[in-house]
């Protein structure tokens, strides 16, 4: 049996998966913890990676090996590849004046147009920004800068100088200075960026290219950015729109037709096969519904069959879900609303349904931000832990207006790492078969999510003056 192996390195862990490089088939997988916070020094990861490899039981009858990473984390590198500072991770906020500053400087639209992305806080282009003002002598130091997979690839095969470092194009379009449509660096966007610097940058390698090799001999693929490589796991193709329901919620379309959106709420980013991969993400996903159990005093199971046991629409109970502000739209300190309540609908089957109908609104939302770029979505891949509620799958297809397929719980990024590792070995990608229940009843609750739509609008037009109450 000829083995590969993927990486998962996220936020919190670092999973490995070995796998039959024929049939995709898990043979033995491991996992190690990250520590926590927004900022972490990166030799955390590469110990967490080998204590992961060696509890799954080495590398040496591993033929390949690739990493998928979180995207976005800045590590900057000195001229003999030593850290600089600890990395700042995607979720490190201390770079959104920066990145106001760089949207202003240049304008949204040429950002747009140039790489596809409209700096935030998470790109690595902001948090350079912010290193330049704040760390000045920190920057000035700096003779290369990498994304998390990038360093870790690095690490594998050996970390022989700031010249062999290598990342692929999925993590490059999410820097801020890579343009995923024609896979090109803006090197200028870089200098725009870290204050007139010009570190050097991870060559771009294809899909199946190879990266190196291990001191024993594996072949390392180019590995990928997370949302990539999770794509990648899933075997999603063309129209393929994945809906990833985890803490957040993230929605991603496969196609051959770059974005260029200037509201920077639909990211330009590539994938892991050399096509394009455009996302948007929301601040609330999976602890929505959750959050409304508790509140009903049920578990997720009651939650579920209330929801069912509910009419569509809810009554006419509308539920806003921005429980911790959103992203998609950019309403950062926005609350959750729930409107149109009556003395007959204010029931506990029409709260947990309209928890969910809000919920899936707010996705269908950036699926149609995804469409309105010219776009096509046919089927959806619904992933994540809100993947097992039975009334979200339930519901999803009415929703969405398309069938919903659920593939089986997996490591998918680690998988997708795996599949591309097998590729890097024999030049083929291989079709490894994942498994998906189809859901589709040909009911489209349009009507639902219009009804959401103009409650969400005027969410974000915000409140009403209020008179001020007089004694």
């Amino acid at each position: 049996m000829t083995l590969v192996a993927g990486v998962d390195s996220s936020t919190q862990s670092c999973k490995i998966v070995v796998c039959d490089a024929d049939t995709g088939v898990v043979v033995r997988s491991a996992k190690a913890p990250h520590p926590p916070g927004t900022e972490v020094d990166p030799r955390h990861w590469w110990t967490a990676l080998t204590s992961a490899i060696a509890e799954a039981g080495g590398l040496e009858d591993v033929d390949a090996i690739s990493v998928g990473g979180q995207q976005h984390g800045m590590i900057c590198l000195d001229s003999d590849g030593v850290v600089v500072r600890n990395a700042l991770l995607w979720n490190d906020t201390r770079s959104a004046a920066s990145a106001v500053a760089l949207v202003d400087e240049l304008g949204a639209d040429n950002w747009a147009s140039a790489v596809g992305v409209v700096p935030v806080a998470s790109i690595t282009a902001s948090k350079l920004r912010w290193m330049a003002d704040n760390e000045p002598e920190l920057a000035d130091a700096t003779a290369a800068v990498c994304l998390p997979h990038d360093w870790l690839t690095w690490q594998l095969s050996g970390a022989l100088g700031i010249d062999a470092l290598v990342t692929d194009r999925s993590d490059a379009s999410g820097t801020g200075y890579f343009a995923a449509a024609d896979d090109s660096y803006r090197t200028d966007l870089l200098e725009l960026a870290f204050g007139g610097r010009r570190p050097r940058l991870p060559r771009v390698l294809g899909p199946a290219d190879r990266a190196g090799r291990t001191d024993s001999g594996t072949i390392i693929g180019a590995g990928a950015g997370d949302n990539a490589s999770a794509a990648l796991g899933l075997a999603a193709g063309p129209r393929d729109c994945i809906v990833s329901l985890g803490t957040s919620g993230v929605v991603s379309a496969v196609t051959e037709v770059p974005p260029r959106d200037a509201s920077g709420l639909v990211a330009g980013f590539a994938d892991a096969t050399g096509r394009q991969l455009p996302l948007v993400c929301t601040l609330n996903g999976a602890p929505v519904l959750a959050a409304t159990a508790v509140m009903l005093g049920v578990d997720l199971d009651e939650f579920g069959r209330l929801a069912l046991s509910a009419l569509p629409g809810a009554g006419g109970l509308v539920m806003i879900p921005y429980f911790a502000g959103e992203r998609s739209p950019n309403l950062p300190d926005a609350t959750g609303s729930v409107v149109g309540i009556t003395a007959d609908n204010w029931t506990p089957p029409n709260v947990a349904r309209a928890a969910v109908e809000g919920l899936l609104c707010s996705l269908v939302y950036c699926m149609d931000l995804i469409r309105d770029q010219g776009i096509e979505v046919g089927r959806i891949l619904v992933t994540g832990g809100g993947s097992r509620s039975d009334a979200v799958l339930a519901l999803a297809p009415r929703l969405f207006g398309r069938p919903v397929a659920v593939p089986a719980p997996a490591e998918y990024v680690a998988l997708g790492a795996a599949r591309q590792a097998a590729w890097a070995l024999t030049g083929d990608l291989p079709d490894w078969g994942i498994a998906a229940i189809s859901r589709d009843d040909g009911t489209h609750d349009r009507e639902i999510y219009e009804r959401y739509r103009s409650v969400s609008d005027a969410v974000a037009a915000g409140p009403p003056a209020v008179a001020p109450v007089r004694s």
